[in-house]
């Protein structure tokens, strides 16, 4: 990277946005700070947004009806869950009306008879004696928090049977206004554990729901970029499917996780919260004389010999995070293994960024 380092705002340059929900917009019921402002001023510039998901428990209108309460107003059709997603992908392998196990929230249901295909329940399924009615050609499984054991039972026993077996996605957290809950990969990894197959997945990191949130938004991969606050879904879905990408603390995962991730979960940008798409985006790069130092902004770190960060204090935590992540990722590739987050310099780094996120908070 050369020493031009700082371009525009981080916005200008693209013409759409996917963002994610849980984490990013939301946490539980409440708006993250920042987040609805700063998107709104996304649209009143021009930029289309959609919000993608990976949660599929709720129907898109009420995910809409979520977002408008959180003063982001608009269509269900700005809502791209990966139950769309997965109807979208058994619609395109099975004759149209086919019966489809529907395990999940009630998003699951909608998504599939959106699709044209005619959705059952595994109360419904459990019922019926095996010789009675006709079997599922297909399962789409995604979370709900009224899921149990025979929804998970009734998969299985489906894709035993020869069903399709799809996973909306497979994130083994989910966040909440409590804590973090076991995700869907949970649900999904129990009924592995009573079959011979892996499920197809569609929601993110696996490309389908990008794929799909362009095409909604009408933009191309190169001109859209993915906000998210996951490196394992979010971002490293955006790599996959050639979208720059935006991580952003605060949410699932923090300063360790980014610092360790391998390079496919590495985002092109990196910020606090969402204020900085509307910000001056400064951008690390390497000092000419020195190639272990990083400089972004008016701060500087660089990796010492024995392996510890060092971070000036000089510039705002934004171009200090930017400078050490270069700086960590930099050595870290070189040595072939990870360096230590909060070695040297790095510990004191986390904890000033733990305490503007808990202040946002």
């Amino acid at each position: 990277m050369s020493a031009a380092s700082t371009r525009g705002s981080l916005i200008e340059g693209f013409d759409g946005i996917v963002c994610d929900l849980d984490g990013v917009i939301y946490r539980g019921h409440d708006g993250i700070p920042h987040a609805v402002e700063s998107l709104l001023s996304a649209l009143s510039s021009g930029v289309r947004v959609v919000y993608a998901t990976n949660n599929a428990s709720r129907s898109p209108a009420e995910v809409a009806a979520h977002l408008d309460s959180l003063g982001l107003p608009g269509p269900g059709s700005r809502v791209v869950t990966s139950a769309q997603a997965g109807a979208s992908y058994v619609a395109q392998r099975c004759p149209r009306g086919s019966r489809v196990l529907a395990v999940g929230g009630p998003g699951v249901s909608l998504a599939l008879q959106e699709a044209g295909l005619l959705p059952v329940s595994a109360r419904a399924t459990s019922a019926q004696s095996p010789r009675s009615g006709e079997p599922p050609v297909a399962v789409l499984q995604g979370y709900g928090a009224q899921v149990d054991w025979t929804d998970l039972a009734e998969t299985a026993y489906a894709v035993q049977a020869g069903a399709l077996w799809v996973a909306t996605n497979i994130d083994s957290t989910l966040p909440t206004d409590k804590g973090v809950a076991p995700g869907n990969g949970a649900l999904v990894g129990a009924v592995r554990q009573a079959v011979n197959v892996d499920p197809v997945v569609v929601g993110k990191p696996h490309t389908p729901l990008y794929e799909l949130s362009v095409s909604v938004l009408g933009t191309s991969i190169e001109a859209t970029l993915a906000i998210g606050d996951r490196l394992d879904t979010d971002i490293m879905g955006a790599t996959a499917a050639g979208m720059d990408s935006l991580f952003v603390f605060g949410g699932v995962h923090g300063w360790a996780d980014v610092v360790c991730a391998q390079q496919a979960a590495r985002p092109r940008f990196v910020a606090t919260d969402l204020r900085s798409l509307h910000l001056v985006y400064a951008e690390p790069f390497q000092d000419i004389q020195d190639a272990s130092r990083w400089l972004c902004g008016e701060a500087q770190a660089w990796v010492s010999a024995r392996g510890e960060l060092v971070v000036s204090q000089t510039g705002a935590l934004n171009e200090r995070l930017r400078a050490a992540l270069a700086a960590l990722w930099h050595a870290g590739d070189a040595r072939g293994r990870p360096m230590d987050p909060l070695g040297g310099d790095g510990a004191a780094l986390s904890d000033e960024l733990e305490m503007a996120v808990a202040h946002h908070r």
